[in-house]
């Protein structure tokens, strides 16, 4: 069957417009784009060792399916009238982005379109980056089949094209097979034809409005992530560039609905408010910028931008101690009693004896992810059966919901070694525990069901997952958390852990669980700065990064010690609240709290693959610093793997509060989706150097010559801070009586446009050292007074060899290769003890850990 030309007819030709002038050493920055397209796939199709091209071959066509010659807003493909043509501009990374995440497997395709317009004729490389396989059409000839997949960092494919003077037509069809995370990206650059123009088709009677409102939406910036709850949620304009026309502004929630609108009706704005925080339940929004709504509804004149936000609502954050337990407790479980998300938040209900108000259909939607074994299935199947221990003998509890959760349990998949193909993760180490407490529970509920997808009995069950559960539990009792001090991840460990130390009915299993608990709330109280979880991170997310107010560690801490905020991570919370049998020990809550002028900690956390239930490869080993005051926290991972692969390692920060945070990454893309690891805030494409003592961090970063952005940045939110300056080539920062001042070998520029405007700093050049100094009034008087002997400093960069004599009188040097110098001599980085410092001194894989602070003294019995 023939398809339909995409080339436009000499007519339709002439309303194809510049948007923007010449482009970047010949990259396509403007595109007409299509997509995503996900089509669900049966994983049992398809061989499981070569699942990602067993399905792209299957499912691919050889046609590009388009039904018309592309048009903005027009249905794109000829089987799908849903999918519309809209315009996207790339950002300076050049990617159009398909990104998204997959519970269950999904083939995924995007289409993007463009014309280009040559002066003189041009032949060269065309280069074409993709994380999958892609299709490119020119003039309605295929040039170019690519097959390769490439999950996190894409690769770039090149081939010939000899194009004469004149105007030109691109189609790209990329594609992506999404299990779990899909990261899904497309740039296509004419390496050399740095004179293209590129076109894209528009209405003409819009030509002049849409431009001026593409100019106006371009401009606005909002100056934070995360408004809390006395902030006015505000958009911002430019200083000189004000907004001068008639849009409409909107806080739309994340289900859609719409909170607040303001029409700016042509005035001259240089900002525009749409309420405080506290108006608004707290949720993720987008503030939606569009014109005038007759133009935009009656008129079709769809011109928008979204950008994202967060507000925490009518949640107060605590950097002091606040209530009691018991007080805590049920303002924890009230707190998310109002929450909508996941079956937590109805469990939170039960906990709280509001039966009348439980969404039944939660639970069913819940119960029919297990029985799809969606991915993060073991994470809603632990909270269920926890559930149902614990309130299913409930005359209330309906019998229908029981019965779906019994024939979800039955025939769930416990482990790799169980028959079916699936998205669920049974590698990282949360899930993990996840998967071995399931099994537990499952077993101890029904000990003489057979569990219809592998045929053992539920006893069998329990048997089996108590085995790999204390596996589990005695490495991270000796030898600690792979994914180390997880601000995102502790949540889960911390929902298997309470449910196994509340609920298993094997007497060891329950012991190991509650020592591992006490492990790690005592590492989060350690590694905490007035409830900001302020650590180096084994995995982390940017929302989380970004800001305190975030992390799913923060309803934990305010529960267990008072400090910290309820926010939309109730997993854990809700999971620790409902646990009868664990109560934090003393000594951990008094230790959270304590105020002494110094902190030094450092600890190492190392495993092996010695048992087969770990699935991660190789033996792996963290060493990691964190020097804690009144003022500040400063903390990083020492020499981890420099030059290697990063993922969703975080490696160092400085820590002021919740929203004041500063610290260093090598981005892949601009990208913030969590779907990218790394992206552009969490982890490395290669990780640095980075080495601290102290109040002194040096981070040395090594791009290689092929990267794709060129350049390293800090997040320094300017708007947490009560002071700062960009003074001598350092960057100055101060909040309440602490200080930080930071620095790079190659210069700094700031960021005063796009999505983090005013919160970032970058730093050009594939090798570049970062320098950074902490300080306090009561050591270095004044801010002005600091900042004048920092600038003082003696500061010697030679390439990636650093020579810093700092404000406490040491010297520090520092290259890639040799050792970490304080004055001439080695500065240990590696072989830690377990834990060193004031409350503990534990050697790695001690039998026993004893954790004392004043009259209060704790013996945890490790094996």
């Amino acid at each position: 069957m023939h398809e339909p030309s995409f080339v436009p007819s000499p007519d339709a030709a002439r309303h194809f417009r510049p948007y923007a002038p010449a482009q970047h050493d010949g990259f396509i920055d403007d595109w007409l784009v299509a997509g995503p397209q996900a089509v669900p796939v049966d994983p049992a199709r398809f061989p499981a060792a070569a699942f990602k091209p067993a399905v792209a071959r299957a499912l691919h066509k050889p046609g590009h399916g388009l039904g018309q010659v592309p048009l903005q807003f027009a249905p794109a493909l000829a089987d799908d009238p849903q999918l519309a043509w809209r315009v996207a501009h790339c950002d300076e990374d050049h990617f159009v982005y398909g990104t998204d995440f997959y519970p269950t497997p999904h083939f995924v395709q995007c289409w993007a379109y463009a014309a280009v317009e040559l002066p003189d004729a041009w032949q060269g490389a065309a280069a074409l980056t993709t994380n999958g396989p892609a299709d490119v059409w020119l003039n309605d000839a295929v040039v170019h089949r690519g097959r390769a997949f490439a999950h996190q960092l894409p690769r770039t494919a090149t081939f010939a094209l000899s194009l004469p003077a004149g105007r030109h037509y691109l189609l790209v069809r990329f594609a992506c097979v999404g299990v779990r995370e899909c990261p899904m990206v497309m740039a296509l650059q004419l390496r050399g034809a740095a004179q293209a123009q590129w076109l894209l088709p528009t209405a003409p009677q819009w030509e002049s409005s849409r431009a001026r409102l593409e100019s106006a939406f371009a401009r606005a910036a909002l100056d934070r992530d995360v408004f809390a709850r006395h902030d006015a949620v505000t958009v911002h304009w430019p200083a000189g560039e004000p907004l001068q026309d008639n849009i409409t502004l909107r806080l739309v929630r994340q289900d859609g609905r719409i909170y607040s609108e303001q029409r700016a009706e042509g005035r001259t704005l240089p900002r525009a408010k749409l309420g405080f925080a506290y108006q608004f339940p707290a949720d993720a929004y987008a503030v939606h910028l569009m014109p005038e709504l007759q133009e935009y509804y009656a008129h079709g004149r769809r011109v928008e931008r979204r950008l994202p936000v967060y507000l925490t609502g009518n949640q107060d954050y605590a950097s002091q101690r606040q209530g009691t337990y018991a007080e805590r407790r049920q303002a924890a479980l009230a707190h998310a009693a109002q929450g909508q998300a996941s079956v937590f938040n109805e469990i939170a209900k039960l906990a709280l004896g509001h039966w009348p108000d439980v969404r039944w259909d939660v639970f069913r939607a819940g119960i029919a992810r297990i029985q799809s074994r969606a991915d993060c299935s073991d994470f809603y199947l632990v909270g269920l059966l926890g559930a149902v221990f614990r309130y299913g003998d409930d005359e209330r509890f309906p019998a229908d919901v029981l019965a779906a959760l019994k024939e979800g349990i039955l025939s769930f998949r416990y482990w790799l070694d169980e028959p079916g193909a699936d998205a669920m993760c049974f590698w990282s180490e949360n899930h993990q525990i996840l998967f071995h407490c399931s099994e537990i529970l499952a077993g101890q509920l029904y000990p003489d069901a057979i569990f219809a997808n592998n045929g053992m009995t539920g006893e069998a069950h329990r048997v089996l997952g108590e085995e790999r559960a204390l596996s589990w539990l005695r490495k991270r009792a000796g030898g600690g958390f792979r994914e180390w001090d997880s601000n995102t991840y502790f949540e889960e460990d911390v929902l298997a852990l309470t449910h196994l130390a509340d609920l298993a009915a094997n007497d060891e299993v329950h012991a190991m669980a509650t020592v591992v608990l006490d492990k790690l709330f005592f590492g989060l109280a350690v590694n905490s700065f007035r409830g900001v979880f302020g650590s180096t991170h084994g995995r982390s997310y940017a929302p989380a990064l970004k800001s305190g107010l975030r992390e799913a560690t923060s309803g934990l801490t305010r529960l267990l010690w008072g400090m910290g905020i309820w926010n939309e991570k109730v997993l854990g919370v809700v999971s620790l609240a409902c646990a009868e049998a664990y109560r934090l020990p003393p000594v951990i809550e008094a230790l959270a709290l304590d105020p002494a002028p110094e902190i030094w900690n450092r600890e190492r956390h190392a495993g092996a693959l010695e048992a087969w239930c770990d699935l991660e490869d190789g033996a792996w080993c963290v060493n990691k610093v964190t020097y804690k005051t009144p003022d500040y926290m400063l903390a990083s991972a020492q020499d981890y793997q420099p030059g290697a692969p990063g993922y969703q390692q975080h490696i160092w920060q400085a820590t002021f509060g919740p929203a004041a945070a500063v610290f260093v990454t090598h981005p892949p893309c601009l990208s913030e989706d969590g779907a990218h690891r790394p992206n552009s805030w969490h982890g490395n494409v290669r990780l640095p150097r980075t080495v601290q003592y102290k109040d002194v961090l040096i981070a040395l970063h090594d791009l290689g010559d092929e990267d794709w952005l060129g350049f390293t940045h800090a997040y320094f939110p300017t708007f947490a801070f009560d002071a700062y300056y960009l003074q001598g080539g350092w960057a100055f920062a101060r909040a309440g009586d602490g200080y930080l001042a930071l620095t790079a070998s190659t210069g700094l520029r700031f960021v005063d446009t796009g999505r983090n405007a005013h919160r970032e700093l970058r730093a050009p050049g594939p090798q570049t050292a970062w320098i950074l100094q902490m300080g306090r009034q009561a050591l270095d008087g004044t801010f002005r007074q600091f900042r004048e002997r920092v600038q003082a400093l003696r500061l010697e960069c030679a390439g990636l060899q650093v020579t810093f004599a700092s404000l406490r009188g040491d010297t520090f040097a520092l290259d890639m290769q040799g050792p970490f110098l304080r004055n001439g001599a080695p500065e240990p980085t590696a072989d830690f003890p377990h834990y060193d410092n004031p409350y503990s001194t534990t050697p790695l894989q001690a039998e026993t850990m004893d954790i004392q602070f004043q009259d209060l003294l704790l013996r945890l019995h490790l094996t």
